[in-house]
């Protein structure tokens, strides 16, 4: 049994909290360590490296994100679909910050459950597009066009990335209303 109900999953989720409450970068090993009340080599028991913690953070990012989603595309079509899963993915990034951040920090290609984590994703994208009645090779398409889409704005979000004064929540509104009727328009 792990000391103090110590566990891998108890080590990624106060790294979770930290990248949320004081960045990613703020993020390492001697500061998980001292917030779960042990030593740095203790840490070793349950993660291998820091990449290690990294890509376990990135893993989770996905999962949370695949689940946000999953529920947003619940009784909705069309051009609701498309706003629904833009919502959610918005709001996860500004509800976990530093967790959504840690996406971008370990490689996903080569390594097969980031590829699948990232599958996921897209998956439930494409599926959310049956409405539009697209051949399978446009809905991938489609999919990675949205995923590009909430990805970019709501990454320059999250870093103040948008220094202009318009309003942030008619931007989006107006990226949606893009994708939506580029995706019409798709043959």
């Amino acid at each position: 049994m792990p000391r103090g109900g110590l566990n891998r999953d108890r080590v990624v989720e106060v790294a979770a909290a930290i990248a949320d409450r004081d960045g990613l970068d703020a993020v390492n090993l001697t500061k998980v360590a001292k917030e779960l009340g042990t030593s740095q080599p203790a840490l070793y028991r349950y993660v291998d490296s820091f990449e290690d913690l990294l890509r376990a953070l990135g893993l989770r990012a996905r999962e949370t994100l695949a689940s946000r989603l999953s529920e947003a595309a619940i009784g909705v079509a069309g051009d609701d679909a498309i706003r629904s899963l833009g919502y959610a993915w918005r709001k996860m990034v500004v509800e976990h910050p530093g967790l959504y951040a840690s996406t971008d920090r370990y490689p996903c290609a080569g390594d097969s459950e980031s590829e699948e984590a990232v599958n996921r994703i897209v998956g439930i994208l494409a599926r959310s597009l049956a409405h539009y009645q697209l051949s399978e090779d446009d809905q991938v398409h489609a999919a990675r066009s949205m995923r590009s889409a909430f990805h970019g704005f709501s990454h320059l979000e999250a870093g103040d990335g948008h220094p202009h004064d318009q309003d942030l929540d008619e931007s989006f509104d107006g990226l949606l209303t893009v994708l939506c009727k580029g995706i019409r328009a798709i043959p």
